[in-house]
């Protein structure tokens, strides 16, 4: 998997900043400079200032103004299932490479059996591996490698099977009704910088599948570096306090 920031917001913090005081100035907060925006808080700088307002609205609830500021990511090498998750979340928009347009007739199966195409799961490599819902604990070895064999075995046939329907003259949107729901796909995501401490809240939890897990902590990381203040606030104040940024 890889995850991109490929558009963002300017200055980020500083828009939250204006929209959260517009609430209680008289003047025009567009006719205002930044640093008059910021008079009636507390800091000795204007990053001060502007870090202890970010703070007061997120320890206070005060989510509306998180809502201005949007990002843009890139997302490769999904798995279906993973995606079928992640578009649940009403506030975020997506574009999904398409596999009614994109086919995938020059994979060689063989690939597929290696990894290529499918995300493989731990839980399909790793006999230790114990997952929510899970049945069963720890499995031996040999229990682990038939596992595995028949995982990489089942997405081969039906990445063959998929070409011969091709070949065959069946067209790639239904021919596709072949593949895995683990077949990797590409996304383009946007949302604002509250709508994305949502989508952490559920999807960074210890309940949450490891691959949307590992999808949400990469747009953390990015979002850490865009909108610094309010994620580092997020990081170690609200993090795992589940659904408490729900719209």
């Amino acid at each position: 998997m890889d995850v991109q920031l490929l558009e963002a917001t300017a200055d980020p913090e500083r828009l939250i900043c204006q929209a959260a005081r517009n609430d209680y100035m008289e003047e025009y907060v567009a006719d205002a400079s930044f640093e008059d925006v910021m008079t009636a808080i507390d800091g000795d700088s204007l990053e001060d200032r502007q870090e202890t307002l970010i703070h007061h609205l997120l320890d206070h609830g005060h989510f509306g103004p998180f809502e201005h500021p949007h990002a843009t990511f890139a997302v490769e090498g999904i798995s279906r299932s993973c995606m079928a998750q992640l578009t649940r979340h009403r506030h975020v928009s997506f574009d999904v490479q398409s596999m009614r347009y994109v086919s995938f007739d020059e994979v060689d199966p063989e690939d597929v059996h290696d990894g290529e195409m499918v995300v493989v799961p731990p839980s399909a490599t790793d006999p230790d591996w114990v997952g929510r819902n899970q049945e069963s604990g720890p499995v031996d070895d040999e229990t682990a490698a038939e596992r595995e064999a028949l995982f990489r075995e089942t997405i081969a046939d039906s990445f063959e099977a998929y070409q011969n329907l091709l070949e065959k003259g069946m067209p790639p949107e239904d021919a596709r009704y072949v593949l895995p729901i683990g077949t990797k796909v590409n996304l383009v995501m946007s949302m604002n910088a509250r709508m994305l401490m949502h989508v952490a809240d559920m999807r960074a939890a210890a309940d949450a599948q490891w691959e949307i897990r590992e999808l949400t902590e990469g747009v953390l990381n990015l979002a850490a570096e865009w909108c610094p203040t309010t994620f580092e606030y997020y990081d170690e104040k609200m993090h795992n306090r589940k659904n408490r940024l729900a719209p």
